[in-house]
């Protein structure tokens, strides 16, 4: 089963994930877990480390943003590290550059095309 942790701190963002993945989580194939800010993100994976394989994080976010929280990840985890994919509803090469150099596996824009989502972990380990 893939453990996925979604940071974003929009709230209806776990009724999305749930509805579009709904015969995945049924089928015990992806557990979702939700954090609402980077900071609650970090603490979350400090208190169930080495649990995710794969965190799916918004850039823009009050507080910590998402490219703060991929640092972090980054430098915490360097042995083990999880796959990282940045979500934004800006689509601009300032933001991939950004992701990219922080290290993020891949980087997708909003609206999520959850066909390509689903591509996309179907092909991380």
């Amino acid at each position: 089963m893939k453990k996925i942790l979604v940071v974003d701190d929009e709230t209806d963002v776990q009724f999305l994930f749930e509805q579009r993945f709904r015969r995945e989580i049924r089928n015990q194939e992806i557990n979702f877990s939700y954090a609402h800010s980077g900071e609650e993100a970090l603490s979350y994976l400090t208190k169930h480390e080495s649990e995710f394989v794969i965190i799916l994080s918004d850039i823009n976010m009050p507080g910590m943003s998402g490219l703060e929280l991929l640092k972090c990840i980054r430098t915490t985890h360097p042995l083990s590290p999880p796959t990282v994919m940045m979500i934004t509803a800006y689509g601009d090469s300032e933001n991939y550059d950004q992701a990219m150099q922080a290290g993020a596996n891949a980087f997708l824009t909003k609206p999520l095309n959850f066909n390509e989502l689903k591509e996309k972990l179907n092909n991380t380990v």
